[in-house]
Protein backbone atom coordinates (compact mmCIF):
# COMPACT_ATOMS: atom_id res chain seq x y z
CA UNK A 1 0.00 0.00 0.00
CA UNK A 2 1.48 3.34 -1.06
CA UNK A 3 1.88 5.95 1.66
CA UNK A 4 1.08 9.57 0.77
CA UNK A 5 1.94 12.77 2.62
CA UNK A 6 -0.89 15.26 2.02
CA UNK A 7 -0.12 18.89 2.89
CA UNK A 8 -3.24 21.04 2.56
CA UNK A 9 -4.39 23.90 4.82
CA UNK A 10 -8.07 23.72 3.84
CA UNK A 11 -9.27 21.23 6.45
CA UNK A 12 -12.52 20.37 4.67
CA UNK A 13 -10.81 19.72 1.35
CA UNK A 14 -8.05 17.78 3.12
CA UNK A 15 -10.61 15.48 4.77
CA UNK A 16 -12.34 14.90 1.42
CA UNK A 17 -9.05 14.02 -0.24
CA UNK A 18 -8.01 11.74 2.60
CA UNK A 19 -11.30 9.86 2.44
CA UNK A 20 -11.17 9.61 -1.34
CA UNK A 21 -7.59 8.32 -1.44
CA UNK A 22 -8.19 5.88 1.42
CA UNK A 23 -11.11 4.46 -0.55
CA UNK A 24 -8.66 3.53 -3.31
CA UNK A 25 -6.23 1.83 -0.93
CA UNK A 26 -3.75 4.62 -0.19
CA UNK A 27 -2.45 5.31 3.31
CA UNK A 28 -2.53 9.06 3.92
CA UNK A 29 -0.87 11.26 6.53
CA UNK A 30 -2.20 14.81 6.39
CA UNK A 31 -0.95 18.09 7.79
CA UNK A 32 -1.42 21.78 7.02
CA UNK A 33 1.96 23.55 7.26
CA UNK A 34 5.48 23.25 5.89
CA UNK A 35 6.82 23.04 9.45
CA UNK A 36 4.59 20.12 10.43
CA UNK A 37 5.25 18.34 7.15
CA UNK A 38 9.01 18.69 7.62
CA UNK A 39 8.66 17.10 11.05
CA UNK A 40 6.73 14.17 9.55
CA UNK A 41 9.47 13.68 6.95
CA UNK A 42 11.99 13.11 9.72
CA UNK A 43 9.83 10.33 11.23
CA UNK A 44 8.23 8.54 8.29
CA UNK A 45 8.98 7.41 4.76
CA UNK A 46 6.51 8.34 2.01
CA UNK A 47 5.99 7.07 -1.51
CA UNK A 48 4.45 10.32 -2.76
CA UNK A 49 3.85 13.94 -1.73
CA UNK A 50 0.58 15.72 -2.53
CA UNK A 51 1.26 19.37 -1.81
CA UNK A 52 -0.87 22.49 -1.84
CA UNK A 53 1.06 25.36 -3.37
CA UNK A 54 0.04 28.11 -0.92
CA UNK A 55 0.45 27.23 2.77
CA UNK A 56 0.30 29.39 5.93
CA UNK A 57 4.08 29.31 6.48
CA UNK A 58 5.33 29.06 2.90
CA UNK A 59 4.43 26.93 -0.09
CA UNK A 60 4.61 23.35 -1.25
CA UNK A 61 7.83 24.00 -3.14
CA UNK A 62 9.59 24.90 0.13
CA UNK A 63 8.80 21.45 1.46
CA UNK A 64 9.83 19.81 -1.81
CA UNK A 65 13.20 21.57 -1.78
CA UNK A 66 13.73 20.61 1.88
CA UNK A 67 13.01 16.97 1.03
CA UNK A 68 15.46 16.99 -1.86
CA UNK A 69 18.16 18.47 0.39
CA UNK A 70 17.61 15.50 2.70
CA UNK A 71 18.06 13.20 -0.30
CA UNK A 72 14.36 12.25 -0.25
CA UNK A 73 13.23 11.76 -3.84
CA UNK A 74 9.62 10.58 -3.59
CA UNK A 75 7.58 12.05 -6.47
CA UNK A 76 5.59 15.18 -5.67
CA UNK A 77 2.33 16.46 -7.12
CA UNK A 78 1.60 20.15 -6.55
CA UNK A 79 -1.97 21.43 -6.29
CA UNK A 80 -2.63 25.06 -7.16
CA UNK A 81 -5.73 27.23 -7.10
CA UNK A 82 -4.18 30.06 -9.02
CA UNK A 83 -5.37 29.02 -12.48
CA UNK A 84 -1.90 29.86 -13.68
CA UNK A 85 0.22 27.23 -15.37
CA UNK A 86 3.27 29.43 -14.80
CA UNK A 87 3.08 28.41 -11.14
CA UNK A 88 3.03 24.81 -12.30
CA UNK A 89 6.08 25.36 -14.51
CA UNK A 90 7.91 26.74 -11.46
CA UNK A 91 6.90 23.62 -9.55
CA UNK A 92 8.24 21.34 -12.29
CA UNK A 93 11.52 23.24 -12.36
CA UNK A 94 11.79 22.68 -8.60
CA UNK A 95 11.51 18.95 -9.10
CA UNK A 96 7.78 18.27 -8.92
CA UNK A 97 6.59 15.22 -10.86
CA UNK A 98 3.38 16.88 -12.01
CA UNK A 99 0.78 19.47 -11.03
CA UNK A 100 -2.99 19.55 -10.82
CA UNK A 101 -5.31 22.55 -10.57
CA UNK A 102 -8.21 23.08 -8.21
CA UNK A 103 -11.05 22.23 -8.22
CA UNK A 104 -9.47 18.78 -8.43
CA UNK A 105 -11.05 16.29 -10.79
CA UNK A 106 -11.00 12.89 -8.96
CA UNK A 107 -10.30 10.81 -12.08
CA UNK A 108 -7.50 13.16 -13.10
CA UNK A 109 -5.95 13.01 -9.63
CA UNK A 110 -6.00 9.22 -9.59
CA UNK A 111 -4.43 9.11 -13.05
CA UNK A 112 -1.59 11.42 -12.02
CA UNK A 113 -0.97 9.58 -8.73
CA UNK A 114 -0.83 6.18 -10.46
CA UNK A 115 1.60 7.53 -13.06
CA UNK A 116 3.83 9.02 -10.35
CA UNK A 117 3.91 5.82 -8.31
CA UNK A 118 4.69 3.74 -11.38
CA UNK A 119 7.64 6.01 -12.04
CA UNK A 120 6.42 6.82 -15.54
CA UNK A 121 8.15 9.63 -17.36
CA UNK A 122 5.79 12.55 -16.91
CA UNK A 123 8.20 15.18 -18.07
CA UNK A 124 5.96 15.63 -21.07
CA UNK A 125 9.03 16.08 -23.23
CA UNK A 126 8.68 12.73 -24.95
CA UNK A 127 8.94 12.87 -28.68
CA UNK A 128 9.03 9.08 -28.90
CA UNK A 129 6.47 6.77 -30.42
CA UNK A 130 5.74 3.41 -28.85
CA UNK A 131 8.44 1.85 -31.02
CA UNK A 132 11.08 4.25 -29.74
CA UNK A 133 11.28 6.28 -32.94
CA UNK A 134 11.46 10.04 -32.67
CA UNK A 135 9.04 12.59 -34.06
CA UNK A 136 11.32 15.13 -35.63
CA UNK A 137 8.67 17.66 -36.60
CA UNK A 138 8.41 19.46 -39.91
CA UNK A 139 8.69 23.12 -38.92
CA UNK A 140 11.72 25.20 -39.90
CA UNK A 141 12.78 25.33 -36.24
CA UNK A 142 12.57 21.54 -35.96
CA UNK A 143 14.57 21.00 -39.14
CA UNK A 144 17.28 23.34 -37.89
CA UNK A 145 17.36 21.56 -34.52
CA UNK A 146 17.77 18.08 -36.01
CA UNK A 147 20.27 19.29 -38.59
CA UNK A 148 22.46 20.33 -35.65
CA UNK A 149 21.84 17.04 -33.84
CA UNK A 150 22.72 15.03 -36.95
CA UNK A 151 25.87 17.11 -37.36
CA UNK A 152 27.25 16.82 -33.82
CA UNK A 153 26.04 13.32 -32.87
CA UNK A 154 28.83 11.31 -34.62
CA UNK A 155 31.54 13.46 -33.01
CA UNK A 156 32.97 13.31 -29.49
CA UNK A 157 32.23 16.98 -28.80
CA UNK A 158 30.75 17.99 -25.44
CA UNK A 159 27.32 19.50 -26.03
CA UNK A 160 25.23 22.01 -24.08
CA UNK A 161 21.49 21.91 -24.76
CA UNK A 162 19.75 25.12 -23.76
CA UNK A 163 15.99 25.59 -23.66
CA UNK A 164 12.93 26.31 -21.58
CA UNK A 165 11.55 23.74 -19.17
CA UNK A 166 9.59 21.05 -20.98
CA UNK A 167 11.09 21.53 -24.45
CA UNK A 168 12.61 18.04 -24.64
CA UNK A 169 16.26 18.55 -23.70
CA UNK A 170 16.75 15.04 -22.33
CA UNK A 171 15.25 13.45 -25.42
CA UNK A 172 17.49 15.54 -27.65
CA UNK A 173 20.42 14.24 -25.60
CA UNK A 174 19.18 10.65 -26.04
CA UNK A 175 18.87 11.21 -29.76
CA UNK A 176 22.48 12.45 -29.91
CA UNK A 177 23.58 9.35 -27.99
CA UNK A 178 21.66 6.96 -30.24
CA UNK A 179 23.28 8.43 -33.34
CA UNK A 180 26.79 8.42 -31.86
CA UNK A 181 29.51 5.79 -31.86
CA UNK A 182 28.61 5.18 -28.20
CA UNK A 183 25.04 4.06 -28.98
CA UNK A 184 25.65 0.52 -27.69
CA UNK A 185 26.90 1.80 -24.35
CA UNK A 186 24.96 3.28 -21.39
CA UNK A 187 23.08 6.58 -21.47
CA UNK A 188 22.94 7.86 -17.88
CA UNK A 189 20.83 10.93 -17.07
CA UNK A 190 20.88 12.84 -13.79
CA UNK A 191 18.97 15.92 -12.67
CA UNK A 192 21.56 18.09 -10.95
CA UNK A 193 18.76 20.12 -9.36
CA UNK A 194 17.69 17.00 -7.43
CA UNK A 195 21.19 16.35 -6.08
CA UNK A 196 21.77 17.64 -2.58
CA UNK A 197 24.89 19.76 -2.19
CA UNK A 198 26.46 17.29 0.23
CA UNK A 199 25.82 14.16 -1.85
CA UNK A 200 26.37 15.45 -5.40
CA UNK A 201 30.05 14.48 -5.46
CA UNK A 202 29.22 11.00 -4.16
CA UNK A 203 26.50 10.53 -6.81
CA UNK A 204 28.80 11.59 -9.64
CA UNK A 205 32.12 10.06 -8.58
CA UNK A 206 31.16 7.39 -6.05
CA UNK A 207 32.53 6.76 -2.56
CA UNK A 208 34.15 4.06 -0.47
CA UNK A 209 32.84 2.61 2.75
CA UNK A 210 33.36 5.01 5.66
CA UNK A 211 33.93 8.07 3.46
CA UNK A 212 31.27 9.95 5.43
CA UNK A 213 28.49 9.26 7.92
CA UNK A 214 26.05 6.89 6.32
CA UNK A 215 28.52 5.46 3.77
CA UNK A 216 28.13 1.86 4.91
CA UNK A 217 29.23 0.27 1.61
CA UNK A 218 31.25 1.19 -1.45
CA UNK A 219 29.19 2.92 -4.14
CA UNK A 220 29.86 3.40 -7.83
CA UNK A 221 29.24 6.89 -9.15
CA UNK A 222 27.42 7.93 -12.31
CA UNK A 223 30.72 8.39 -14.18
CA UNK A 224 31.44 4.69 -13.68
CA UNK A 225 27.86 3.74 -14.56
CA UNK A 226 28.18 5.63 -17.86
CA UNK A 227 31.59 4.20 -18.73
CA UNK A 228 32.03 4.06 -22.50
CA UNK A 229 28.71 5.83 -23.04
CA UNK A 230 27.08 9.20 -22.47
CA UNK A 231 26.52 11.07 -19.20
CA UNK A 232 23.71 13.63 -19.36
CA UNK A 233 23.75 16.33 -16.66
CA UNK A 234 20.43 18.16 -16.65
CA UNK A 235 20.40 21.64 -15.08
CA UNK A 236 24.16 21.54 -14.67
CA UNK A 237 24.13 25.12 -13.39
CA UNK A 238 22.83 23.83 -10.05
CA UNK A 239 26.10 22.09 -9.17
CA UNK A 240 28.04 23.64 -6.30
CA UNK A 241 31.39 25.32 -6.90
CA UNK A 242 33.23 22.45 -5.19
CA UNK A 243 31.62 19.83 -7.41
CA UNK A 244 32.31 21.97 -10.48
CA UNK A 245 36.03 21.81 -9.62
CA UNK A 246 35.92 18.01 -9.42
CA UNK A 247 33.91 17.78 -12.64
CA UNK A 248 36.39 19.95 -14.54
CA UNK A 249 39.28 17.76 -13.41
CA UNK A 250 37.42 14.59 -14.41
CA UNK A 251 36.74 15.95 -17.89
CA UNK A 252 40.24 17.32 -18.45
CA UNK A 253 42.25 14.40 -17.07
CA UNK A 254 39.76 11.58 -17.76
CA UNK A 255 40.11 10.33 -14.18
CA UNK A 256 37.85 10.33 -11.14
CA UNK A 257 38.56 9.75 -7.48
CA UNK A 258 35.73 8.31 -5.36
CA UNK A 259 35.18 10.10 -2.06
CA UNK A 260 37.35 8.67 0.70
CA UNK A 261 39.56 6.74 -1.74
CA UNK A 262 43.21 7.29 -2.60
CA UNK A 263 42.83 5.50 -5.94
CA UNK A 264 42.11 7.21 -9.23
CA UNK A 265 39.97 5.54 -11.87
CA UNK A 266 40.25 6.14 -15.59
CA UNK A 267 37.00 7.30 -17.17
CA UNK A 268 35.76 7.44 -20.75
CA UNK A 269 32.42 9.19 -21.14
CA UNK A 270 30.88 11.76 -23.45
CA UNK A 271 29.26 14.64 -21.58
CA UNK A 272 26.02 16.30 -22.64
CA UNK A 273 24.71 19.06 -20.39
CA UNK A 274 21.43 20.94 -20.28
CA UNK A 275 20.23 24.21 -18.79
CA UNK A 276 17.08 26.31 -18.97
CA UNK A 277 19.11 29.49 -18.46
CA UNK A 278 22.09 30.93 -20.28
CA UNK A 279 25.17 29.77 -18.36
CA UNK A 280 27.02 32.89 -19.55
CA UNK A 281 24.98 34.84 -17.00
CA UNK A 282 25.94 32.36 -14.29
CA UNK A 283 29.60 32.77 -15.30
CA UNK A 284 29.26 36.57 -15.12
CA UNK A 285 27.67 36.31 -11.68
CA UNK A 286 30.44 34.04 -10.43
CA UNK A 287 28.12 31.07 -9.91
CA UNK A 288 29.62 28.91 -12.66
CA UNK A 289 33.29 28.44 -13.46
CA UNK A 290 34.32 29.97 -16.76
CA UNK A 291 36.89 27.23 -17.49
CA UNK A 292 34.25 24.53 -16.92
CA UNK A 293 31.80 26.40 -19.14
CA UNK A 294 34.24 26.38 -22.06
CA UNK A 295 35.05 22.71 -21.44
CA UNK A 296 31.43 21.53 -21.60
CA UNK A 297 30.32 23.95 -24.32
CA UNK A 298 32.15 22.71 -27.40
CA UNK A 299 28.82 22.80 -29.26
CA UNK A 300 25.56 24.45 -28.20
CA UNK A 301 22.05 23.47 -29.28
CA UNK A 302 19.09 25.73 -28.57
CA UNK A 303 15.81 23.88 -28.07
CA UNK A 304 12.94 25.88 -29.60
CA UNK A 305 9.89 26.54 -27.46
CA UNK A 306 6.68 24.84 -28.57
CA UNK A 307 5.16 28.22 -29.51
CA UNK A 308 8.00 28.65 -32.01
CA UNK A 309 7.46 25.31 -33.76
CA UNK A 310 4.47 26.23 -35.93
CA UNK A 311 2.91 23.20 -37.60
CA UNK A 312 4.63 20.82 -35.17
CA UNK A 313 1.95 21.62 -32.59
CA UNK A 314 -0.67 19.76 -34.63
CA UNK A 315 1.70 16.83 -35.04
CA UNK A 316 2.35 16.56 -31.30
CA UNK A 317 -1.34 16.98 -30.45
CA UNK A 318 -2.23 14.04 -32.69
CA UNK A 319 0.59 11.94 -31.22
CA UNK A 320 -0.38 12.61 -27.60
CA UNK A 321 -4.09 11.99 -28.31
CA UNK A 322 -3.26 8.55 -29.74
CA UNK A 323 -1.09 7.70 -26.73
CA UNK A 324 -3.71 8.94 -24.25
CA UNK A 325 -6.46 6.99 -26.01
CA UNK A 326 -4.43 3.81 -25.64
CA UNK A 327 -3.43 4.49 -22.05
CA UNK A 328 -6.87 5.59 -20.81
CA UNK A 329 -9.05 3.35 -22.99
CA UNK A 330 -10.70 6.29 -24.76
CA UNK A 331 -11.52 6.94 -28.39
CA UNK A 332 -11.08 10.67 -29.01
CA UNK A 333 -10.91 11.24 -32.76
CA UNK A 334 -11.65 14.94 -33.26
CA UNK A 335 -11.49 18.28 -31.49
CA UNK A 336 -14.22 20.87 -31.57
CA UNK A 337 -13.41 24.04 -33.50
CA UNK A 338 -13.35 26.01 -30.23
CA UNK A 339 -10.97 23.60 -28.52
CA UNK A 340 -8.69 23.44 -31.56
CA UNK A 341 -8.51 27.23 -31.82
CA UNK A 342 -7.68 27.57 -28.13
CA UNK A 343 -4.92 24.95 -28.30
CA UNK A 344 -3.37 26.63 -31.34
CA UNK A 345 -3.54 30.16 -29.89
CA UNK A 346 -2.27 29.31 -26.42
CA UNK A 347 1.38 30.22 -25.71
CA UNK A 348 2.37 26.93 -23.96
CA UNK A 349 4.75 28.22 -21.25
CA UNK A 350 5.24 24.60 -20.11
CA UNK A 351 5.99 23.48 -23.68
CA UNK A 352 5.71 19.77 -24.59
CA UNK A 353 5.34 18.74 -20.96
CA UNK A 354 2.31 20.98 -20.58
CA UNK A 355 0.84 19.90 -23.92
CA UNK A 356 1.08 16.23 -22.97
CA UNK A 357 -0.62 16.82 -19.62
CA UNK A 358 -3.38 18.93 -21.15
CA UNK A 359 -4.09 16.33 -23.85
CA UNK A 360 -4.19 13.46 -21.35
CA UNK A 361 -6.63 15.39 -19.17
CA UNK A 362 -8.75 16.27 -22.19
CA UNK A 363 -8.91 12.64 -23.34
CA UNK A 364 -9.69 11.42 -19.80
CA UNK A 365 -12.66 13.82 -19.53
CA UNK A 366 -14.07 12.96 -22.98
CA UNK A 367 -16.21 9.81 -22.98
CA UNK A 368 -17.11 10.19 -26.67
CA UNK A 369 -15.14 10.76 -29.85
CA UNK A 370 -15.25 14.58 -30.00
CA UNK A 371 -13.35 16.60 -27.37
CA UNK A 372 -14.78 20.02 -26.60
CA UNK A 373 -13.53 23.13 -24.88
CA UNK A 374 -15.12 22.02 -21.59
CA UNK A 375 -12.45 19.31 -21.28
CA UNK A 376 -9.62 21.84 -21.19
CA UNK A 377 -8.17 23.25 -17.92
CA UNK A 378 -9.67 26.42 -16.47
CA UNK A 379 -6.31 28.18 -16.54
CA UNK A 380 -6.22 27.93 -20.34
CA UNK A 381 -9.70 29.43 -20.64
CA UNK A 382 -8.72 32.22 -18.25
CA UNK A 383 -5.51 32.91 -20.17
CA UNK A 384 -7.42 33.18 -23.44
CA UNK A 385 -9.94 35.53 -21.86
CA UNK A 386 -7.18 37.74 -20.48
CA UNK A 387 -5.26 37.73 -23.75
CA UNK A 388 -8.32 38.75 -25.69
CA UNK A 389 -8.88 41.68 -23.40
CA UNK A 390 -5.20 42.65 -23.20
CA UNK A 391 -4.94 42.67 -26.99
CA UNK A 392 -8.02 44.84 -27.30
CA UNK A 393 -7.29 48.41 -28.34
CA UNK A 394 -10.22 49.49 -26.16
CA UNK A 395 -8.67 51.09 -23.05
CA UNK A 396 -11.72 50.14 -20.98
CA UNK A 397 -11.31 46.46 -21.88
CA UNK A 398 -7.63 46.52 -20.96
CA UNK A 399 -8.42 48.15 -17.60
CA UNK A 400 -11.09 45.55 -16.91
CA UNK A 401 -8.63 42.73 -17.57
CA UNK A 402 -6.15 44.30 -15.14
CA UNK A 403 -8.90 44.86 -12.56
CA UNK A 404 -10.02 41.24 -12.75
CA UNK A 405 -6.46 40.00 -12.22
CA UNK A 406 -5.93 42.32 -9.23
CA UNK A 407 -9.19 41.25 -7.56
CA UNK A 408 -8.43 37.58 -8.16
CA UNK A 409 -4.91 37.84 -6.72
CA UNK A 410 -6.17 39.77 -3.69
CA UNK A 411 -8.90 37.24 -2.97
CA UNK A 412 -6.40 34.40 -3.17
CA UNK A 413 -3.99 36.27 -0.90
CA UNK A 414 -6.62 36.56 1.86
CA UNK A 415 -8.10 33.10 1.16
CA UNK A 416 -11.32 34.64 -0.18
CA UNK A 417 -12.08 36.60 2.99
CA UNK A 418 -14.35 39.23 1.38
CA UNK A 419 -14.02 41.81 4.16
CA UNK A 420 -10.22 41.75 4.06
CA UNK A 421 -10.19 41.78 0.26
CA UNK A 422 -12.56 44.76 0.05
CA UNK A 423 -10.42 46.66 2.56
CA UNK A 424 -7.20 45.94 0.66
CA UNK A 425 -8.83 46.98 -2.61
CA UNK A 426 -10.30 50.11 -1.01
CA UNK A 427 -13.86 49.28 -2.09
CA UNK A 428 -16.98 48.23 -0.16
CA UNK A 429 -18.18 44.62 0.05
CA UNK A 430 -21.18 45.27 -2.17
CA UNK A 431 -18.91 46.57 -4.97
CA UNK A 432 -16.58 43.58 -4.49
CA UNK A 433 -19.47 41.09 -4.80
CA UNK A 434 -20.69 42.88 -7.92
CA UNK A 435 -17.26 42.74 -9.56
CA UNK A 436 -16.74 39.10 -8.58
CA UNK A 437 -20.02 38.22 -10.27
CA UNK A 438 -19.15 40.29 -13.33
CA UNK A 439 -15.74 38.65 -13.77
CA UNK A 440 -16.87 35.13 -12.87
CA UNK A 441 -14.70 34.92 -9.75
CA UNK A 442 -15.78 32.26 -7.28
CA UNK A 443 -14.55 30.99 -3.92
CA UNK A 444 -12.04 28.15 -4.03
Amino acid sequence: MAKILLVEDDSTFSQLLQGFLSKYGYEVDDTNTVKNATALLSKHTYDLFLLDYRLPDGNGLDLLLNARKQDIHAPAIVMTSFNDVRTAVKAMRSGAFDYITKPVNPDELLMVIKSALKGEDETGTEEETATGDFIRGTSDEAKKLYDYIDLVAPTEMAVVIQGESGTGKEHAAKFIHLQSKRAGKPFIAVDCGALSKDLAASELFGHVKGAFTGAITDKKGLFEAAEGGTLFLDEIGNLSYEVQVKLLRALQEHVIQPLGSTKQLNTNIRLISATNEDLINSVSNGDFRQDLYHRINEFKINMPALRQRGSDLTLFMSHFIKRANKELDRNVQTLSAEASDLLHNYDWPGNLRELKNVIRRMVLLTPGTDAGIESLPDEMLLFTHQQAKANDTDLKAVNEANERTLIQETLQKVKFNKSKAAKMLNIDRKTLYSKMERYGLKDD
